[in-house]
């Protein structure tokens, strides 16, 4: 399945703006972040499972746990807080 990366805030200025991920049919978000730890560097650093970042799938938040299906779209982004 072909997945939609999309980075923001700070992880986009550190990561870039989207990428494409290939990943097997029955994959999670946790998979998906996995195989973005794996790519190591600020990956690795920006996305450890000890560091606040939100996710959501079609737009919609969602944990680790939600399923992915082709085409969809994960995003990940620090959590905001106001002021």
């Amino acid at each position: 399945m072909k997945i939609q990366v999309r980075y923001f805030a700070s992880l986009r200025e550190a990561l870039g703006a989207a990428e494409a991920v290939e990943m097997p049919v029955g994959s999670s978000v946790a998979a998906l972040r996995d195989v973005l730890l794996a790519l190591g560097g600020r990956h690795k650093e920006l996305l450890a499972r000890g560091r606040a970042v939100r996710m959501a799938l079609d737009q919609t938040l969602c944990d680790e746990s939600a399923l992915l299906s082709d085409g969809v779209e994960v995003a990940f982004f620090p959590p905001v807080t106001g002021g």
